[in-house]
């Protein structure tokens, strides 16, 4: 779409509309469309595209824009052919400026060409240039007889042949080497050398110089240039032609140049805005040519070149290195992901579960990790994503549960700059952050209604807008959710949504207790205590028959997580090659029934057996299990809640939400 600027005498300009990019008009130069006419305001109108379609609209000018006859007051669309009237001045809209009515008239001679395409150009009547010549390789790619005879002609071709060779350059020894055939082929000398510093630096100490490249006319080699010459080139960061060195004292320090019987020297500083590479030396010996002004001219301008290429060989060589290191840190964090995600056991339900995740891998379905906590869920998903075609993309994990629902909402979603206190600068959600991989969503029972409202339409396939922002996102992220809550009671209890629920249970993976799969403790335990020696370097082998014993008898009812901490505890605690029963400090004593934790200060076996005469003949649900487990755990702590929930295994933020949940609140004293 194009506007075509004109007055009642004669076109005057032409403008391409972009989609998505504002169009302002008004009479100050900083407008894209300016309207010399004093009735026009600085900041007159503006068009636009909303919604597939362009829009004009006023901005409160001081004197109105009219649309065709009509004042316009809110945001106006506009139609192919429409005209907006400021002042003297008509702005036509239009699809195809080739129509008669635009070739009739002649454009001014300052028509923003810039703003127009070839066939925009030729459509308008502008005159199309002439084209006098094609080349596709300049001539300073040739020989001399394609340059000219003069000097300056060959000099620049020579620089600019040189500067193309120089970006072909992959270190700086290479590229010193181009530099001094370059040098060697325009100037008549015997010896010639690059001597660098370790580093770029304004303050060079000519101590530090060191020859990276040295070259010579005849089987010579190369003599220190005089020190004293190479420390006012550092000082005054110009470059030097010096004649007769051999009988200047101040020049000749040393004998080597009198050895060699150099006749002239050209010394330049390879220098890029303040700060100095190193130095380029070259000189004519006895019965050689003595060199000119042009030939340190010539040379001085080759130093500057290199200084650039060998500053921007430097900048080069720094970013692949990070950009080595940052694939090897990926690829280490990609390996320690796989290496926490394998799923350790041999029972049947660890092998029914490795099974389930391969088959459920190979898909893109939503998956529901149901299970008891610290289970493993998130290993599963972990599981799940490099088992399947998304490995190579990113893996994003989120705790529902630890979040407020506004900060929970943009955590998910992203948000925009200025869109809530204390949103400097604009987030990347987790849906976004995860694109092309899988979002992993723990304890997804504990979404406010409002979030699984908006949850929900992005797992149907909409797009979202980030908080505060008005741009839809569309993004290609599995998602896999877990939970331990029963969400069939919370659907029945109005805090769960039925359609989200069955949005999540594609597919379900349940996750049994480690109790139910105890074959699996020494297994586990054994593995777990490897990953402590390789992270400690600890002399800790094996455990104990005993200490085995111990572990395979207690009924963790943090289930693999706490058997995880209690592996990494007794390594900590062992005093020799192996963990022994008394290094072993079981977070709780256990029964198979809800009973009331009891702490102990001494490690002891659980005894199955013990309070099941209790539980015979009990029918209770699963939340009232939880809720009594709960309040005897606050009780044996004294209503220690960060005490309790490391006992449950929980987080006190969880922990809080459960007691909020079951309208539990701490008794007074006299209750207790």
């Amino acid at each position: 779409m194009y506007l075509i600027l004109r007055d009642e005498m004669k076109w005057r300009n032409v403008f391409r509309l972009i989609p998505g990019q504002v169009t302002t008009i008004g009479r100050a130069p900083t407008n894209r469309v300016v309207v010399p006419d004093d009735i026009c305001s600085r900041h007159h109108c503006e068009v636009f595209q909303a919604g597939g379609e362009w829009m004009v609209r006023d901005l409160d000018s001081r004197n109105g824009t009219l649309l065709g006859a009509e004042t316009v007051d809110d945001d106006s669309p506009l139609s192919e052919g429409d005209q907006i009237q400021i002042g003297e001045f008509f702005l036509v809209f239009t699809q195809d400026i080739s129509q008669p009515s635009v070739e009739s008239e002649e454009l001014e001679s300052d028509t923003n060409t810039e703003t127009l395409d070839g066939a925009a150009i030729k459509a308008a009547g502008l005159s199309s240039p002439e084209i006098l010549h094609r080349r596709q390789r300049t001539r300073y790619h040739g020989g001399p007889e394609d340059i000219g005879r003069d000097r300056t002609s060959q000099e620049l071709a020579r620089l600019y042949r040189l500067a193309l060779d120089m970006g072909s350059a992959a270190d700086a020894a290479a590229l010193s080497e181009i530099v001094l055939s370059g040098l060697f082929t325009a100037i008549q000398v015997d010896i010639g050398a690059v001597l660098l510093l370790p580093e770029a630096t304004k303050d060079a100490d000519s101590a530090n110089l060191r020859v990276v490249a040295f070259r010579a006319s005849e089987d010579q080699s190369y003599e220190k240039v005089s020190t004293s010459l190479t420390e006012i080139v550092l000082e005054d960061s110009e470059a030097i032609l010096a004649r007769d060195v051999k009988d200047d004292a101040r020049l000749t320090d040393t004998a080597s140049l009198e050895q060699l019987q150099a006749r002239s020297v050209i010394c330049a500083p390879i220098r890029a805005a303040d700060s100095i590479f190193g130095v380029v030396h070259l000189y004519t010996t006895h019965g050689g040519r003595t060199l000119e002004v042009d030939d340190l001219e010539f040379t001085l301008a080759v130093a500057d070149q290199f200084a650039i290429a060998l500053d921007n060989l430097h900048k080069r060589q720094h970013l692949q290195a990070g950009l080595e290191l940052a694939r090897d840190e990926a690829d280490t964090l990609r390996n320690q992901l796989e290496i926490e995600s394998d799923l350790v056991g041999t029972s049947p339900s660890m092998q029914e579960l490795q099974q389930s995740i391969g088959r459920i891998a190979q898909t893109d379905a939503t998956v529901l990790i149901r299970g008891e906590s610290g289970v493993g869920k998130e290993l599963v998903s972990r599981a799940i994503h490099f088992s399947s075609d998304r490995r190579n993309g990113p893996f994003v994990c989120l705790n529902c549960a630890a979040l407020s629902e506004t900060l929970l909402e943009s955590e998910l979603f992203g948000h925009e700059k200025g869109s809530f206190t204390g949103a400097v600068n604009r987030k990347i959600g987790k849906f976004e952050q995860a694109n092309r991989g899988t979002l992993f969503l723990d304890e997804v029972g504990e979404m406010s209604l409002p979030i699984q409202a908006k949850f929900l339409r992005v797992l149907e396939g909409h797009a979202f807008e980030r908080v505060g922002g008005g741009t839809q996102i569309n993004v290609d992220t599995r998602v896999v959710a877990a939970t331990n809550r029963d969400l069939e009671q919370a659907i029945e209890e109005k805090t769960f949504r039925q359609d989200l629920f069955y949005r999540l249970f594609v597919v379900e993976i349940a996750v049994a207790a480690l109790r139910d799969h105890a074959t699996d403790i020494p297994i586990l335990a054994d593995h777990f205590l490897q990953r402590c020696r390789a992270k400690a370097s600890c002399r800790v082998t094996a455990f104990s028959e005993e200490a085995m014993s111990a572990l395979s008898d207690y009924e963790w009812p943090g289930n693999v997580r706490e058997l995880q901490n209690t592996v990494e505890r007794a390594v900590i605690l062992s005093r020799g090659p192996l963990v022994e029963v008394s290094d072993i400090q079981f977070s709780t004593r256990t029964t198979t029934t809800a009973t009331p934790i009891t702490l102990s200060s001494t490690p002891a076996k659980s005894s199955p057996a013990s309070g099941s005469d209790n539980s015979e003949g009990r029918d209770v649900s699963l939340e009232r299990l939880e809720r009594e487990h709960i309040l005897a755990t606050l009780k044996r702590t004294d209503w220690n809640k960060s005490m309790a929930s490391q006992i449950l295994g929980i987080e006190r933020s969880t922990l809080d939400r459960k007691l909020k949940r079951y309208n539990v609140s701490r008794p007074d004293r006299g209750e207790r």
